[in-house]
């Protein structure tokens, strides 16, 4: 029982590495286009303070789900599909546009910004397969946490998080619904998982059993999915810290390797072959890492209008 356990664990080891990767590597493309957006003028709340913007926030997230559920259950699934698919094309353009007006003028950071927004989610509606819906994952959890990142304050950020990380314990572990969504989205192969393969030649197109039917028949799973917006929470703090606080890149990094520590202790957990929710390892380990770096670096919690 033993050796079965060091080889099912040396057999992961690769792909929990190239998930970690996608981590920082979204996180890293969200601190290059937060700057540009920021010129751009690309907030989603005009006042980043207003403690309404939270509840905007989450009104929007419980809405969402619950259409994305009832759609499922009453309506044609492919409903879902050109919603989600729009917002790709949607994000995909304002995260394309200010970086191509850096490198060409004119019309042609629109006009390039339209192609490739086009042609990233045709190609995404016509081969879904799972590298290129983690290519769309990239661009798209890079450009929402670079919004969202400008558009709140610290303060607002650590209680989002807080609030996220309860709020996806309970319908993981209690309510489930997360993971009716997750069959959901899956079924539809739609970018708002990351999947990272732990076989050689698996396609996320032949994928047929859904999650719950592997669960309850004890199969193994074939790859890691991780939601994206597991990635994309904890990287709004990197970006509002990045944004808010002059010579603050310590303390982001520190908010990078603090969600990473916390991914590793969520990996140990989902290795298990269980679902897990994600939110509390990963937005404690950045919540974590943004404390200790700020009392160490400046002794006080930088970023709040208020000091503890």
């Amino acid at each position: 029982m033993m050796e079965k356990k060091k080889l099912s664990y040396g057999k992961d080891l690769f792909p929990v590495i190239l998930m970690g990767g996608l981590f920082v590597l979204i996180h890293g493309l969200a601190l290059l286009v937060t700057g540009p957006f920021r010129d751009a003028g690309m907030q989603a709340f005009e006042d980043s303070g207003d403690p309404m913007n939270l509840v905007i926030f989450f009104t929007i997230i419980i809405a969402m789900t619950l259409v994305i559920l009832l759609i499922a259950k009453y309506w044609k699934k492919q409903l879902i599909q050109f919603i989600i698919l729009g917002a790709v094309g949607y994000t995909s353009f304002y995260v394309f546009f200010p970086l191509l007006a850096l490198i060409v003028s004119g019309w042609w950071p629109l006009i390039l910004s339209i192609a490739f927004a086009v042609i990233l989610t045709v190609t995404l509606f016509k081969y879904p397969e799972w590298y290129i819906i983690d290519a769309c994952g990239v661009i798209v959890g890079a450009g929402a946490i670079a919004i969202f990142g400008i558009s709140l304050d610290v303060f607002l950020v650590l209680i989002l998080l807080i609030v996220l990380a309860i709020y996806d314990a309970i319908s993981v572990y209690k309510t489930k619904h997360m993971i009716d969504l997750a069959d959901t989205v899956m079924d539809l192969k739609l970018p708002v998982l990351l999947v990272v393969p732990k076989v050689r030649h698996y396609s996320l197109i032949k994928e047929t059993k859904s999650l719950k039917e592997k669960l309850k028949n004890g199969e193994e799973r074939e790859a890691f999915f991780m939601g994206l917006g597991d990635v994309v929470m904890p990287g709004i703090l990197v970006a509002a810290i990045y944004h808010n606080i002059s010579d603050g890149l310590p303390i982001t990094l520190s908010i990078i390797l603090g969600t990473l520590v916390g991914f590793v202790i969520l990996m140990i957990f989902v290795m298990k072959g269980k679902p897990q929710a994600g939110l509390p390892c990963l937005c404690g380990g950045a919540i974590l890492g943004y404390i200790v770096s700020s009392y160490v670096l400046y002794g006080e919690l930088v970023g709040l209008s208020f000091a503890f």
